[in-house]
């Protein structure tokens, strides 16, 4: 049970649905006020900023970090399992695998148990690239978040898993409620 006030809570409080707030309204929308255009802002610029600092030519690109650390810190091990964990379609993963394979990162490898299965396996070079990963992401993050306090790092990161969850039910019940 929760009281609600917890911003790194994300259920809703007594177990209940959440009623929405009507914070935006057709009246008063301003896309440049609107929370998405800026976390896509933020996003685009995170990504800019990633490629900008750390990619030199021949080294992962920022869309190649996510994979390359998905695979290393074995959250997938499958072109399936790869592309859904990093929100992809087959095509376009499957896209980013050859990228990362041209540049020796990785390579795939039929399963003799299953030959619908491709699983991926990262190289020498691609497991030494996956290592640097966090510690180029977060010297970056950490300048996205200059000036605040670790209690408003926190709070933000708990209302936005709030926000994660609120979007993961709303995905999940798949209706379109007025």
């Amino acid at each position: 049970m929760t009281d609600g006030n917890n911003p790194q809570d994300t259920s809703p409080p007594d177990g209940a649905a959440l009623k929405p707030i009507d914070f935006y309204t057709a009246e008063n929308y301003r896309a440049d006020e609107s929370i998405g255009y800026m976390m896509k802002r933020i996003l685009s610029a995170l990504s800019q900023t990633v490629e900008l600092t750390i990619c030199e030519p021949g080294r992962p690109t920022y869309p190649q970090w996510v994979p390359l650390h998905k695979l290393h810190v074995g959250d997938a091990s499958t072109v399936a399992e790869l592309a859904r964990e990093c929100g992809l379609d087959a095509g376009a993963m499957t896209r980013l695998l050859d990228r990362l394979e041209a540049k020796g990162l990785c390579r795939r490898v039929r399963s003799v148990s299953d030959r619908r299965v491709v699983n991926i396996e990262l190289t020498d070079e691609g497991r030494h690239a996956a290592e640097e990963v966090p510690r180029f992401l977060s010297r970056v993050q950490n300048e996205y978040l200059a000036g605040f306090t670790v209690e408003e790092w926190q709070q933000l990161k708990g209302y936005l898993r709030r926000m994660l969850a609120n979007a993961q039910a709303i995905n999940a019940r798949g209706d379109k409620q007025e």
